[in-house]
């Protein structure tokens, strides 16, 4: 009889120890490396946070679909715990009606704040003095190169890395060079069938000159036109010249690189996984990865920022608030496997440490948090969103030679005000 209780004991303990768990339902759009990473985070973070929190995750589409669901979710009042977003959607967020405040309190209680992120990164997340989310990284545009084909035709500098990257006379020197020395298709490659990806190195440009794209509500104000012009003028040049590859889609991009057909190649960090896989298996050649060349005046690289934030419409208790919060930290603060997707951790703790450091090619272009710029703070910016679909409809065009930059612009100027 003895025995028998105390087995019914044991089963009503670990009963209560299973209740007693909190579960926060997440929400993310990561597929492909990222996904297979994240669902590794998210095992270790229930493995050891077993009978006290576990997080019940779920993969959605990325891009517009998720986006809706979380709309949908929110205004019916099953929305998750937890969901990644991005940065440049928090503006479009706020007005939606869709995100909660990540108070002065939860930081605390988190154990983060301000200073432990650029200040790029930080404002990325920010809207008239408050925080909408807590940023997992930032994932900027990169230039990746052919090491073995560079030094070849004697275009490494002492560093290991392009030559020509501190102007524009500098690069166009390096792809001439490659163009004329015939070893491969193109000098570049770069996404030129796809406007909502030039959007990133475009923009990127424009920062080069210190360019807006929005002043005080309006677009592409004073002199901000022309630097514009002045971006969409070079990557034209390019194309026209034979250094860039024209009409290519994104798969297209990376295969041209990867097959050693195209010297260089301008992606995201994301494709940092691609090239070490590659390589590890004997099916790439040496390469290497670098913050953009600075074309005009100073160095400047578009960058968006993987964040985590709590939708409204659920009324969370106490526990579960708490909960989520742990969840955020630890993510936080145990991104460094999370930079094995490529991405530079946004937590400046993890970048500053001696693992992150030894990381190629991550330590190289980790530099460039100083120059990063995001998007402008308005519900019609960021991924997926109306300003990327006007200026997709020009950029194609003009950066394959078929548009002439100047009217690409008074296009884009006139559709953008028109929103």
């Amino acid at each position: 009889m003895r025995k028998i209780l105390a087995i019914a004991a044991s089963a009503l303990l670990a009963t209560s120890a299973a209740q007693a768990a909190e579960t926060v339902v997440w929400w993310d759009f990561l597929g492909g490396g990222d996904g297979v990473r994240m669902k590794q985070m998210i095992a270790d973070f229930n493995e050891g946070h077993e009978g006290e929190i576990e997080i019940d995750g779920t993969t959605l589409d990325w891009g517009v679909p998720f986006y809706t669901k979380v709309q949908t979710s929110v205004a019916v009042g099953e929305a998750p715990d937890i969901m990644t977003y991005h940065a440049s959607r928090i503006p479009l967020a706020i007005k939606q009606g869709l995100l909660q405040e990540i108070t002065d309190e939860d930081w605390q209680t988190m154990g983060l704040g301000e200073e432990d992120f650029a200040d790029s990164i930080w404002d990325g997340v920010s809207a008239d003095g408050k925080q909408y989310g807590v940023p997992l990284d930032t994932h900027p545009i990169v230039l990746y190169y052919n090491k073995d084909v560079l030094a070849e035709a004697g275009l490494l500098d002492e560093n290991g890395q392009p030559k020509g990257l501190d102007s524009r006379e500098g690069f166009n020197a390096t792809l001439q060079a490659l163009k004329d020395a015939e070893s491969v298709k193109f000098p570049l490659a770069s996404v030129t069938a796809d406007g909502n990806f030039m959007f990133r190195t475009i923009y990127s440009l424009m920062g080069q000159q210190d360019g807006e794209l929005m002043t005080d509500g309006e677009f592409l104000v004073g002199d901000n036109a022309e630097k514009l012009e002045n971006a969409l003028s070079v990557l034209q040049q390019w194309t026209n010249e034979g250094l860039q590859s024209t009409y290519t889609d994104y798969p297209a991009t990376v295969a041209l690189f990867t097959s050693g057909e195209a010297a260089m190649m301008i992606n995201g960090v994301w494709e940092v996984p691609t090239m070490v896989d590659l390589h590890k298996e004997g099916k790439l050649f040496e390469w290497g990865a670098v913050e953009l060349p600075v074309i005009f005046d100073h160095p400047a690289t578009y960058s968006d920022s993987h964040v985590f934030a709590i939708p409204k419409g659920n009324d969370m208790s106490e526990e579960k608030r708490a909960a989520v919060l742990e969840v955020m930290s630890w993510m936080s603060k145990n991104s460094l496997f999370w930079a094995t997707a490529g991405h530079i951790p946004a937590n400046s703790n993890i970048t500053a440490m001696d693992e992150y450091k030894a990381m190629e090619p991550n330590s190289t272009y980790s530099s460039l948090t100083a120059n990063m710029i995001y998007d402008p703070k308005t519900p019609l910016a960021g991924v997926a969103g109306p300003i990327f679909d006007v200026m997709s409809t020009y950029f194609v065009p003009t950066l394959n030679g078929e548009m002439d930059p100047e009217e690409a612009v008074s296009e884009i100027q006139y559709e953008l005000n028109d929103m």
